[in-house]
């Protein structure tokens, strides 16, 4: 499991577990989840999202496995949406691509990943944090922008994560975010051609 930024570094990951947990399970022992939970998250101040002036909002994560909190957002169910809410699980779908191509481009360049690995799985997790390590020096060093359809207009300035802050809930915070999607500074003119 790893979070990444929109320029395909990781800026964490955990490294180790087994392949038939599920996504949730894994993030739920993960240290991340327990920094969340214990608010231990040492992140930004919560502020307005770009272009508006508030309310102010936490930093938050996008998945679609993991549950709904303050911190982390995932789309809405999948009947009967308002164009609110397809427009908003589109957006959030776009800026979770940048996890699965900074995925993409790791194991395209590390060709280590693209076989099994037959060594011990202590040795496994030294060599899979260490191609995670290079993968970001390189991603730095090369100074490489991908110009493509990937940019996620309206997230630029919202990272990660944050500890509970405020008096937002995790829903109301989730419709903050699909209303600056739907309209003023947080919508793209062709959000709509896509849902």
């Amino acid at each position: 499991m790893a979070v990444a930024d929109t320029n395909y570094c990781f800026v964490y990951v955990d490294i180790g577990s087994y392949g038939e947990d599920c996504d949730s399970t894994i993030f739920k022992l993960s240290t991340l989840w327990i920094s969340i939970q214990t608010n231990m998250l040492e992140l930004t101040s919560e502020r307005p999202l770009s272009g508006t002036e508030g309310p102010n909002l936490p930093y938050f994560f996008v998945d679609e496995e993991f549950v709904l909190n303050r911190n982390i957002l995932r789309p809405f169910g999948r009947s009967k949406l308002s164009v609110k809410k397809r427009v908003y699980n589109y957006r959030l779908c776009r800026a979770r691509s940048y996890v699965e191509c900074a995925f993409g481009i790791l194991s395209n360049k590390w060709k280590i990943f693209q076989r099994p690995l037959n060594i011990s799985p202590d040795f496994e997790v030294v060599i899979v944090k260490a191609c995670f390590v290079l993968h970001n020096f390189v991603r730095e060093r090369s100074g490489c922008k991908f110009e493509d359809d990937l940019t996620v207009i309206g997230l630029e300035d919202v990272p990660d994560g944050q500890s509970v802050r405020g008096k937002l809930t995790a829903n109301s915070v989730r419709y903050k975010v699909a209303d600056y999607f739907l309209t003023g500074a947080g919508a793209a003119s062709w959000q709509m051609s896509k849902i």
